[in-house]
């Protein structure tokens, strides 16, 4: 399988090359991806620059391009488009059709792999996108159970890629409105969710309040884990009791169903974090890629994925991980 890992940053995209990724994935300096964070991802020089790097280790480069254009904004995806091919990226991640459609009126045969932000979970959704714009691949949404994603590996007419570590979302991807409601800027549009301009910090001495656009997402006690304030992961008081009341800080880790994924035919194990520091990339992709490595080794007893799991405790949300949807066994 291959090994897809995160490059928010020139740094990142180095750490995942030399630690072993088969691929990497950037975005552009605007919305028109779903990390359009401060600080984030590439300008044109530096694209140029990546590309260099990562090729001349035998590493792939893949751009996301998938967030929702806006009828105004329109020409700032056609332009992203026509950047990313100019410079020579192997790979378009993509969700919206008017770009898929753009991309083929440029290229029969460019490769388009369906981001997960199409949120598209069946056959015949799958279908639909590889006859009209003859995508490659299908990142599957983190809302299908393992018997569910065997189904497409096996019947779809592109490869499967799957999300293995990383944050969890609770909405069915690139339908999320939460932060537009909260901030009038939305990831499906703008590409970031919780945007940094309207997220306040304040330390009360015993508790530290975070704040999303005025409201008041969660208090941490002194030397408790703080997640950044998304408003599906903050605490709030129902019915007289301060809980989660959408989803605890969690990390999807499939660690352990990585042999089920493999023989299942999945084509692409992919971290999320590109919103992540180089530290992180480098202890997630070493340990993926001694994961993966395993499986051809022949680890039948799981060793190997045990001891790395192990070593990824630490950065998972809240310290705690899941296998999420994976284990739904009623679908």
């Amino acid at each position: 399988m291959e090994l897809i890992c995160p490059a928010g940053n020139y740094q990142s995209l180095i750490k995942a090359v030399d630690h072993g990724a088969n691929a990497v994935y950037i975005g552009l300096k605007n919305e028109t991806n779903a990390r359009h964070f401060s600080g984030l991802n590439f300008s044109e020089k530096q694209i140029s620059k990546a590309i260099d790097y990562a090729h001349q280790q035998g590493c792939k480069v893949y751009c996301a391009i998938n967030t929702f254009p806006r009828e105004q904004k329109w020409s700032r995806w056609t332009n992203a488009v026509d950047q990313a091919m100019g410079s020579g990226i192997d790979t378009l991640i993509v969700a919206d059709i008017g770009v898929m459609d753009y991309i083929r009126s440029r290229s029969s045969d460019f490769p388009i792999h369906l981001s997960v932000q199409a949120s598209s979970t069946n056959l015949e959704s799958l279908n639909f996108y590889h006859q009209q714009f003859a995508i490659r691949r299908a990142v599957l949404p983190r809302v299908l159970s393992l018997a569910q994603v065997e189904k497409l590996a096996k019947n779809a007419p592109v490869e499967i890629e799957v999300f293995g570590f990383g944050s969890l979302c609770i909405m069915a991807e690139g339908r999320c409105y939460l932060s537009s409601y909260m901030t009038g800027e939305s990831p499906n549009t703008q590409g970031v969710c919780s945007p940094a301009a309207y997220v306040e910090w304040e330390d009360k001495g015993a508790q530290l309040e975070s704040r999303l656009n005025g409201l008041l997402i969660d208090r941490f006690r002194e030397n408790e884990n703080a997640g950044y304030p998304t408003l599906c992961k903050g605490r709030f008081e129902v019915h007289g009791q301060v809980e989660h009341a959408l989803e605890e800080p969690t990390s999807l880790n499939t660690m352990d169903i990585l042999p089920q994924l493999e023989s299942a035919g999945v084509a692409a194990i992919k971290i999320e974090g590109r919103q992540r520091s180089p530290a992180y990339v480098t202890q997630v992709t070493r340990a993926w890629r001694q994961a993966i490595d395993s499986l051809s080794n022949k680890d039948a007893d799981g060793k190997t994925r045990q001891i790395v799991t192990e070593d990824l405790a630490d950065l998972a949300e809240g310290k705690q991980t899941t296998i999420g949807a994976y284990e739904r066994s009623w679908q």
